[in-house]
């Protein structure tokens, strides 16, 4: 059984998608999002804006405290703000870091205490380990992620699991904000969440001892792997 398990960006996109496969498998999902889930799949929710480290510790604990404690936590929440460093805003650029990369080890600094024998599963990116143009923010955020498990995985050996899921693109909402130079093209190869979600859960379900570390989920013919 996979217990209660804490989503963050359950709301929409591969979230929601960790969450219907979490309940699927017998498990209860617990949202983090600053919009409220629509699904019935939802055990529980609290409304938090991860760029507020703080807050976002509060949300953990008090959902946590209602729920009688967390056996794992996925950290789905993420955002983006494309274009040179030169232009986009400050504080747009900032919130990227702080959601994607301040917000995540936020989350999982709070929820440590209550994770003993469970497991964490973090979401960077293909552009964690591959840089490219117009993305500094995001690259500068999931680069952070990985750097941030790695490092999570060696503290905590033997205590909790811990994986690192490296996304490529998906077929979700997170494009439609963008302008249009900065879209997949509409014959793009991108996987549908779904197929990442059955990824982390896979994770999520290995015996006590057995880890799985690192996962690359990408499309066969998707450009940004390797």
């Amino acid at each position: 059984m996979l217990g209660q398990v804490l989503v963050t960006g359950g709301a929409s996109g591969l979230g929601a998608a960790v969450v219907h496969a979490v309940h699927e498998q017998g498990g209860r999902p617990l949202v983090l999002d600053k919009a409220a889930p629509s699904s019935p799949e939802v055990a529980d929710f609290e409304s938090v804006d991860l760029s507020d480290t703080r807050a976002a510790e509060r949300a953990v604990r008090a959902i946590a405290e209602r729920n009688g404690g967390l056996r794992a936590v996925v950290t789905a929440a993420g955002t983006d703000a494309c274009g040179r460093l030169d232009e986009v805003p400050g504080a747009d650029w900032d919130r990227v870091v702080m959601v994607n990369l301040l917000g995540t080890a936020a989350v999982v600094r709070a929820a440590l205490p209550m994770l003993g024998g469970g497991r964490v599963v973090t979401i960077a990116s293909t552009l964690g380990l591959r840089a490219v143009s117009d993305a500094t923010a995001y690259c500068a955020s999931k680069f952070g992620v990985v750097g941030f498990t790695r490092a999570l995985a060696a503290e905590t050996a033997g205590r909790i699991g811990v994986t690192l899921v490296i996304p490529g693109g998906m077929r979700t909402h997170f494009f439609d904000d963008r302008a249009e130079q900065y879209r997949p093209p509409d014959d793009s190869k991108l996987n549908p969440p779904e197929r990442v979600a059955d990824a982390i859960v896979f994770a999520l379900r290995q015996p006590e001892g057995c880890e799985v570390r690192e996962l690359v989920v990408a499309h066969a013919e998707e450009g940004s792997w390797p």
